[in-house]
């Protein structure tokens, strides 16, 4: 069962895919801001969803540090963002996200999006 740390300070939201990743058999976590999701990635995780529209949360920014100091130790990341914000998709991306998807497509496929980046990274 892939350990899952969800960056999702929307509480409606939030719950919501929590909730469908719990479902799908994944271990989910959620959390409010970018230290508590740090914390939880040095915990160990399997994968780090981020969503990237949420205010006060810099996604792109974590997940660069992440990777530059070594934390995010083989975990894969999913990064989530409002369909018209390209260059929000474009920040994600360049940051080293593995996955970025719409909001829309995040609420339809969660479950399998974290299954397979988690059977990505656990082959790494």
């Amino acid at each position: 069962m892939p350990r899952v740390a969800l960056l999702c300070p929307d509480l409606l939201f939030g719950s919501k895919v929590e909730g469908g990743l719990g479902a799908a058999g994944h271990s989910v976590e959620r959390f409010e801001s970018d230290e508590a999701a740090r914390a939880a990635v040095a915990g160990g995780v399997d994968v780090l969803v981020v969503d990237l529209g949420a205010e006060g949360v810099d996604g792109p920014a974590l997940v660069e540090s992440l990777h530059g100091s070594g934390e995010l130790r083989g975990a894969a990341t999913l990064g989530f963002y409002p369909h018209v914000e390209v260059e929000t998709r474009r920040r994600a991306e360049a940051a080293g996200f593995d996955l970025v998807v719409p909001r829309s497509r995040m609420a339809r496929e969660m479950g399998v999006l974290v299954e397979r980046l988690a059977a990505a990274a656990a082959r790494r």
